[in-house]
């Protein structure tokens, strides 16, 4: 009976793939290419994003309750959106659910970043600075340095961990403005004044999210 090698051929492409999905089953965030590559020593980048293809299109094939999705610049096994639901039915004792002014703050950071905070409190007309701890302890918001104004005020962005909860592979993959209006969600209103929230605030879906609180990676 003729052996393969089970690092040669065929069986090598096979083994890369089934290696690369252990690393994505057992990862808490989405890995990069290059998270994948530091695992697998010589393999080049491109045989990587192949294989990643691949398990995309069996998994796709096989009609199962997850799927593999390019978030926040990685990759990332999930539960397909039917199953949510389940999911956290059976995680809601340990999720942390954010309140409407958190999401409407984060929101404003998305779409207007890079923000200081008076900037933030100009759209929604109330202190924010209970608010901006929390997302800056759920890891969705982070400190990009200080503006050249009198005080130096913290300039706030978001993570690759606000990509990662709301499902985004980038800020680029936020809804348009112009989606926004099509879906009835608000006029865009130009001024800052206290009367006015920002549009923007309503893309960020208002239902319960869910987030994992452990520290993870904050670069955007």
């Amino acid at each position: 009976m003729r052996v393969i090698h089970p690092f040669t051929g065929e069986r090598m492409e096979e083994q890369l793939k089934l290696i690369i999905e252990s690393l994505l089953f057992s990862a808490d965030k989405p890995l990069l290419v290059k998270d994948i590559q530091g695992c697998l020593p010589g393999r080049e980048p491109r045989e990587i994003v192949e294989a990643l293809e691949t398990l995309a299109h069996e998994y796709d094939a096989m009609n199962r309750s997850f799927s593999l999705k390019e978030v926040a610049q990685g990759y990332q096994i999930r539960t397909k959106p039917d199953y949510g639901p389940y999911v956290l039915r059976m995680m809601k004792r340990s999720a942390t659910r954010l309140s409407p002014a958190s999401m409407e703050t984060l929101a404003i950071i998305a779409y207007k970043q890079p923000v200081i905070r008076q900037e933030i409190e100009q759209f929604r007309g109330v202190d924010t600075g209970g608010i901006l701890r929390t997302l800056l302890e759920r890891n969705l918001i982070r400190i990009m340095g200080r503006k050249h104004l009198p005080g130096r005020p913290l300039i706030y962005g978001t993570t690759r961990k606000f990509l990662e909860v709301f499902d985004l592979n980038s800020l680029e993959s936020l809804p348009k403005l112009k989606e926004i209006k099509e879906f009835g969600i608000g006029e865009i209103q130009a001024t800052q004044t206290h009367e006015n929230k920002t549009p923007e605030a309503s893309a960020v879906q208002e239902e319960a999210v869910e987030t994992d609180p452990s520290p993870t990676d904050s670069g955007s």
